[in-house]
């Protein structure tokens, strides 16, 4: 559903980096918003991070299951991310302030050809 995330036999997400600065993008730049400058390099991210930030959202557009957990992720070697977090319970006890997480992919619906949509999330790392 997205260009930077890669599927196959080992998911990950790309992003375009400044050559300049380093601040990375996911979508394509003319510029870089930081700096200026106008030479990136497409840079594998890491499949792993802590999460930065994150709410419980409960009311959600109709046919969206609420509630859900959705998180900034502070990826290892640089990136963040927005994402939400899977395969846990969607509550504070369960979601915290640093807690490390893995990329994780999942089928969010089929088409009547059986193409699947594949859409990313974070897990806990744990999990």
């Amino acid at each position: 559903m997205v260009e930077y995330l890669k599927l196959g036999d080992d998911p990950h997400l790309v992003a375009n980096v400044c050559d300049a600065c380093g601040a990375s993008y996911f979508d394509r730049r003319n510029a870089c918003a930081a700096c200026g400058a106008r030479e990136f390099t497409v840079s594998r991210l890491s499949n792993t991070g802590a999460v930065r930030s994150f709410t419980i959202v409960h009311r959600a557009a109709k046919g969206v299951p609420a509630p859900y957990a959705s998180a900034v992720v502070d990826l290892d070697g640089g990136g963040r991310v927005k994402s939400n977090i899977i395969n846990v319970e969607p509550n504070p006890d369960n979601v915290t302030l640093g807690m490390r997480v893995r990329l994780a992919t999942y089928v969010t619906a089929t088409d009547d050809d059986g193409v699947e949509a594949v859409a990313f999330g974070y897990k806990p790392a744990a999990a």
